[in-house]
């Protein structure tokens, strides 16, 4: 019975479809599991235990009239949901005790669209506050850990979704990805992580931080799952300008397809000094792999690499700046006492926001400011066009791009918060896919030394995430790394 929660999404669906197993068997079964360990992972900041039971029991009625070749897409399939999304009806905090109280009147458009396909939310898990971290330790409510090892973290800003889902105390999440927030954890907790391509899956109902960066995505034990839940989530919606009305195919259909001639292209700029021994040669054989799966490696260069960080950390903070600015203790969340209405605003967010979030706000203002918008701001603008062309002109050569995730395995708790650039740095290999707006798939690749999970990241031209998810599966199927439990 316990061992449900261990299911993957397609696994599950097999068994439901076939009446083997219950809905009421698969929710007991994960909230077993949560309540087995999430005293030591922290996954989560909100359980929908009650509210879940009674969704199982509509999902079960559904799944019992149907037949047993009949698609049953997410009914019953318990899913995490990253606690930026908003769900109406259930407290969404964003992680910061500026919104501690916050419940939306309304449903994000990527839980809709789960909803529609009766899946059962199981949670809303803890992230870095506002998702402006790495580590998951910038929560204003607790800390997530890593289920391979509680002394490090899970990363960030997903480090609760990644943890959920590594920890088995959920078949899958979503998160949210604007600097490689959803691939850095995964790589951390040995699951896969996949960035859409910016305007793939809308935005509306995500708590912005950096508007032009920001993407929904999943969180999953394995490629095929990943692709079964872009696939419900991707498309074009009204509420969401940005989001590209760009017909959305069957991400499943692209996994068995053979890799035989594609070119991966493995970029100079991202094998240097000061990476993890361990890492770069795991990449490396993960590569020989590839290699010998019919794919042609081919050196690139990304020449624009060296700057992604600093540009970064200035479009960012400038966004976070203009959409932080509505936390004013009027409308909702938090509200200080004052003496009077400009007290009043000063105090709400003295008190709401975090030391990080703080940071990141005065960073970000400074750069918009009088003076200095041209000197920081346009620059960035301008920089991040240049990211954007070493991708364009790297695609004319190759299919596929190939790099580590993170230059490090998982590091401990309270390692970096000290320094605010070492921590800013461990986004250096995922920040560039979110300035040029492309998709990345990162997925277990091996495990160092200290068994801890290694993962590897594959990069694809705008709106194919098919071609990532191809390769990422031939890789998958050829290895058991994402077999692979913690022993919790």
């Amino acid at each position: 019975m316990s061992s449900l929660n261990m299911l993957t999404i397609s696994e599950a669906q097999n068994l439901l479809r076939k009446k083997e197993i219950s809905v009421i068997d698969i929710l007991e079964a994960v909230f077993w599991r949560i309540d087995s360990v999430e005293e030591k992972v922290k996954a989560f900041i909100t359980i929908n235990k009650e509210n879940s039971l009674t969704v199982a029991k509509d999902a079960q009625k559904k799944i019992d009239s149907i037949g047993s070749n009949d698609n049953i897409s997410l009914l019953g399939i318990p899913i995490a949901v990253k606690d930026n999304i908003c769900t109406k009806g259930i407290l969404t905090t964003c992680a910061s005790k500026i919104l501690y109280n916050f419940i939306p009147p309304y449903e994000s458009t990527v839980t809709m669209r789960l909803k529609n396909k009766g899946y059962i939310l199981v949670g809303k898990t803890n992230l870095d506050e506002f998702a402006m971290g790495s580590s998951t330790e910038n929560s204003g409510f607790q800390t997530t850990l890593n289920p391979w090892d509680l002394e490090r973290v899970p990363g960030g800003s997903s480090g609760g979704s990644a943890a959920a889902v590594a920890a088995d105390e959920c078949i899958a999440a979503l998160g949210s990805d604007t600097g490689g927030s959803i691939r850095q954890p995964a790589s951390f907790c040995g699951v896969v992580g996949l960035k859409p391509t910016y305007g793939r899956v809308s935005r509306f109902g995500l708590v912005a931080y950096a508007s032009s960066l920001d993407q929904i995505g999943p969180i999953t034990k394995n490629v095929r799952d990943s692709a079964i839940l872009l696939k419900i989530i991707s498309g074009h919606d009204p509420y969401d300008s940005t989001s590209a009305p760009i017909n959305v195919p069957d991400f499943t259909e692209c996994l068995e397809k053979d890799i035989k001639g594609l070119k991966i292209g493995i970029p100079k700029e991202y094998f240097i000094e000061g990476m993890d021994k361990e890492i770069e040669n795991t990449i490396f054989q993960a590569i020989k792999l590839l290699e010998s799966l019919g794919a042609i490696p081919v050196e690139i260069s990304l020449p624009h690499t060296e700057y992604a960080v600093a540009t970064y950390y200035i479009l960012a903070t400038s966004e976070a700046s203009s959409n932080l600015a509505r936390y004013d203790g009027v409308k909702y969340g938090l509200r200080a006492v004052g003496k009077d209405l400009m007290d009043m605003y000063l105090t709400t967010r003295a008190q709401g926001f975090g030391a990080e979030v703080k940071r990141r706000i005065m960073l970000g203002t400074y750069a918009l400011s009088s003076g200095y918008y041209e000197a920081y701001y346009r620059k960035a603008q301008q920089v991040r066009t240049l990211i954007k062309k070493d991708f364009e002109d790297a695609f004319n050569k190759v299919d596929i791009i190939v790099t580590p995730t993170s230059p490090t395995p998982p590091f401990k708790a309270g390692e970096k918060t000290q320094d605010p650039l070492q921590m800013y740095l461990t986004d250096i290999y995922t920040i560039s896919m979110n300035l040029a707006g492309v998709p990345a798939i990162s997925i277990p690749c091996g495990f160092t030394s200290n068994n801890l999970p290694v993962g590897i990241q594959f990069i694809g031209k705008h709106f194919d995430e098919e071609s990532i998810l191809k390769i990422a599966y031939a890789y998958e199927q050829s290895t058991d790394w994402h077999r692979r439990k913690p022993a919790l």
